[in-house]
């Protein structure tokens, strides 16, 4: 599910800005930016946001800046006295009245080597670091629980208009029978009228039962009913339950096709049809459950 969380935290000349957004992934992928120096806190960084986030694509700004000091920066002797030559020589080649000033060469680059990255003690900021990751792990954690909660609701919704759906179909199928009887005598009425043939009484009946045999959607129809009831029972644990809810949609959708199939009547058609959308709103919600 998407969400975003943010923390800022600061201490003793430390200060840890945290930024966390999710988008939605079939699995997990962690995207992290962070300052220069502190790339040796990515595994322990990996190992706090996993226990908040198991599916999703998360892209994660850790920024952490501390108070400079003294040791922070070095003088490039060699660097400083090379432009000074530098600058002297080509004053005089071009007979220039150039003075050079210290000001002036410490603005040129390589001369001040800043030393920050280098200096980094990780195992000392991590606490700090991990504090401010923690604190936006959880507003995100708090805005995905809140989507979570409107899209079960929605889900929800959808299985109980297919278990109406499905209330229909159970009620029309013992009917599909009768109605292809009723056809099958009105026709066989008008061949013997027109051409005066003769069928036996127990050849229409063999061929009722073996049309009411291939029209049977009762196991279908039980299956369905089971498969929703597991939809139910899964969305209320609290444990991840995105790919077992996503398998489950799978086979309701594949019981509703061959419910139409088998079924071959108009109005179970037109229900089937109602159940299969209901389905696929499902299916595009559950890409977002983890």
């Amino acid at each position: 599910m998407t969400g975003q969380g943010s923390a800022h935290v600061s201490e003793d000349g430390v200060s840890v800005a945290a930024e966390v957004r999710t988008v939605n992934s079939r699995y997990f992928k962690l995207a992290l930016r962070t300052s220069d120096g502190y790339g040796p806190l990515e595994p322990r960084i990996d190992e706090v946001v996993r226990r908040y986030v198991r599916r999703g694509t998360v892209q994660l700004d850790l920024r952490i800046d501390r108070e400079s000091v003294a040791d922070d920066f070095r003088l490039n002797e060699t660097a400083l006295a090379s432009y000074q030559q530098q600058l002297t020589k080509v004053a005089q080649h071009l007979k220039l009245d150039a003075h050079v000033t210290l000001e002036s060469l410490l603005a040129l680059p390589g001369v001040v080597d800043e030393r920050v990255s280098r200096n980094v003690d990780t195992d000392a900021e991590w606490p700090l670091a991990e504090r401010a990751l923690v604190e936006a792990l959880e507003g995100l954690t708090k805005m995905r629980t809140d989507e979570g909660t409107a899209m079960a609701s929605d889900m929800s919704a959808q299985c109980k208009s297919m278990s109406q759906e499905l209330d229909s179909i159970a009620e029309r199928a013992p009917l599909v029978s009768e109605g292809y009887r009723d056809r099958l005598t009105e026709r066989l009425n008008k061949l013997l009228g027109e051409f005066e043939v003769r069928v036996e009484p127990a050849d229409v009946i063999r061929e009722i039962g073996l049309f009411s045999e291939r029209s049977d959607i009762s196991e279908e129809v039980v299956r369905l009913r089971h498969h929703l009831e597991q939809f139910d029972n899964i969305m209320g644990l609290d444990e991840s339950s995105g790919r077992k809810l996503e398998f489950i949609t799978q086979e309701m959708f594949r019981e509703a096709n061959t419910i139409g199939s088998k079924a071959n009547d108009g109005e179970i058609g037109r229900h089937v049809i109602e159940i299969k959308a209901a389905v696929e709103r499902i299916r595009e919600m559950i890409q977002n459950v983890e």
